[in-house]
């Protein structure tokens, strides 16, 4: 089925804002129309966010106990642990925080990161137990421990204290930590729900610094906290929180912080993905340089991202680099040849509404990618699993883009046969035994066939219509200060009409090169086609050609030049 395009509802043209200078192109007043800006006042707001304006951190339920405790703490010279999540948005907070605590004074700070894949996600008991043994007499938890009821009670057991930051949603009851800083826990009232994990923990050290300013006892410096802005944005950008409000004003220094970067490693890595000596934008670091990252605590193969992150040998940078790169090869090819066999093997699937399916071969690090994938091509849900040699299936379920479903509900029909399961709405991981699947697939299909209506088309909803000639530098200069964009505040969709397409290319990886031209104007563009689905192939066999075209404005920076293309989202033939 053919997606359906939607030109957003818009308010009149937004006037030019007062602070701006030169010439304001009129096409960025129209897309801020629709985004639904209707003052220049607003306007002035996002294109000019500033720090003095954030929250303050004191807004979050359990911030005062944390900070007095973490006081304690430094005063008695106790030995601390941060545990953290494996993703990135868990490291960027562990590496914020525990940078941030070392340089106001702290001396015995250790950190914990669970191993993805023979540890799994959470907050472990057994884990707590062996930091008991160490000395460690206070564990700050990020991104995680909101519903880990067992080693909460474990550490009250042994004499240790937690606190705990979190940002996902709890359970009906909360764990009996120390104290819980947690903006979506039902009783704060701070506003900042938006905050990932990493967010979390830069708030607990936005506190902790000024907690030791007041503080008589406690030493004094001028450590500027923006020292760890370039953390905070890798965290926020690729756990998807939206990019609102506080969000949006650190992001969008902490974009400039992370392209200044001195750290060995993050800078090491920016040079070999070209990425180094210029503006970054937020897909950069989520399409870039986080997956390269990522990939690291997928596939589990000696380096971290945490290593990464707080390496500060230029020597060792290099190297180190390397074994990413590597290591992200490894998990490309891997992904591409699951995601081959996952649709070869669904070419016999029956069921209309969702698909499942699983396979010894699958690499457990890259299930949730696979599914991903497979929303894309099918859009449909789908459930991807790895078969382990004890014939237990592991596996991530991923909804497509717009549906509105949940992923938990579905998998709760068949709750008694599973070893166990949860996520989000779009999101979700599970684990059954391989003899169950025939009566999970039973479940699932009349789940979905009891919430299926008639077919609703994938809608995607563009911003603007624009001609090709209208594309120019001064109207990149001011999109790109429109940014960042991301989660709650998305690309700008562009949607060029009776454009001609005169040739494609085939890059590696399947991607297409597309060369375009407007007759009116003999305006030409380069565009990009990333992973086309089998629809947009078949769309573009009559090439040379006249197209509709939804794309999305970016640089193409190539042996020193800077270029205008257009990445393209969907494409339609003319009739």
């Amino acid at each position: 089925m053919n997606p359906l395009w939607k030109l957003r509802e818009a308010a009149a043209e937004v006037a030019t804002p007062e602070r701006v200078e030169g010439q304001w192109p009129s096409l960025i007043g129209k897309l801020l129309a629709a985004r639904g800006f209707t003052s220049p006042q607003e306007v002035d707001k996002l294109l000019f966010p500033k720090l003095v304006d954030l929250k303050d951190p004191l807004l979050l339920k359990g911030m005062s106990q944390a900070l007095e405790r973490l006081g304690q703490a430094y005063l008695n010279k106790e030995k601390i642990c941060i545990y953290a999540d494996f993703d990135l948005d868990g490291t960027s907070g562990l590496a914020l925080l525990k940078t941030g605590m070392q340089a106001l004074g702290f001396t015995e700070v250790l950190h914990y990161q669970p191993k993805r894949l023979s540890e799994g996600y959470g907050f472990h008991a057994a884990a707590v137990e062996d930091l008991k043994s160490q000395g460690v007499s206070l564990i700050i938890t990020v991104d995680v421990g909101i519903t880990a009821h067992a080693a909460i009670d474990k550490a009250r057991e042994l004499g240790v204290d937690v606190i705990l930051t979190d940002h996902h949603l709890p359970a009906e009851s909360l764990p009996e930590a120390y104290v819980i800083i947690n903006p979506n826990q039902g009783t704060c009232e701070s506003g900042l729900g938006y905050l990932c994990g990493a967010g979390v923990a830069f708030y607990l050290l936005r506190g902790l610094k000024r907690y030791f300013h007041d503080h008589p006892q406690l030493p004094k410096n001028n450590w500027d906290l923006k020292e760890v802005l370039d953390y905070f944005t890798i965290g926020t950008l690729t756990d998807m929180v939206p990019l609102v409000d506080d969000n949006r004003v650190l992001v969008k220094h902490g974009l400039v912080k992370l392209a200044e970067t001195k750290r060995a490693g993050l800078r090491a890595l920016l040079e070999e993905l070209d990425l180094q000596d210029r503006a970054l934008t937020s897909q950069d670091v989520a399409i870039r340089f986080a997956p390269k990252l990522n990939a690291l605590s997928r596939m589990e193969s000696g380096v971290l991202p945490i290593d990464i992150f707080l390496l500060d040998d230029v020597s060792k940078a290099r190297d180190m680099v390397r074994q990413v790169m590597k290591n992200n090869s490894t998990r490309v090819q891997l992904q591409s040849d699951a995601e081959s066999e996952a649709q070869e093997l669904l070419k016999q699937w029956p069921h209309k509404d969702f698909v499942f399916v699983a396979s010894p071969s699958f690499h457990r690090g890259v299930l949730g990618l696979i599914a991903t994938k497979l929303t894309q091509v099918y859009n449909k849900p789908a459930f991807v699993g790895s078969v382990g040699e004890d014939g237990m299936i592991v596996g991530s379920a991923r909804l497509p883009q717009g549906q509105e479903a949940c992923l938990v509900e579905a998998m709760t029909t068949a709750s008694e046969l599973m070893s166990r399961f949860g996520g989000h709405s779009a999101a979700a991981g599970f684990e059954i035994a391989e003899t169950k699947v025939a009566q999970f697939v039973d479940r699932l299909n009349s789940h979905f066939s009891d919430l299926r209506e008639k077919p609703k088309p994938l809608e995607i909803f563009y911003d603007v219509q624009a001609r090709l000639p209208e594309v120019s530098t001064n109207l990149m200069k001011w999109y790109d200060f429109v940014g960042p964009f991301g989660a709650g505040f998305a690309i700008p969709l562009i949607h060029f009409t009776s454009i001609q397409v005169l040739s494609k290319r085939e890059l590696k990886g399947g991607h297409l090169r597309l060369k375009l031209f407007d007759p009116d104007s003999n305006a030409t563009m380069e565009a990009l086609l990333f992973t086309p689905t089998p629809r947009q192939l078949e769309t573009l066999h009559n090439v040379p050609g006249f197209y509709d075209i939804l794309g999305e404005l970016q640089w193409n920076y190539f042996a020193g030049q800077k270029t205008i293309q257009i990445l393209i989202r969907d494409l339609k033939a003319m009739s």
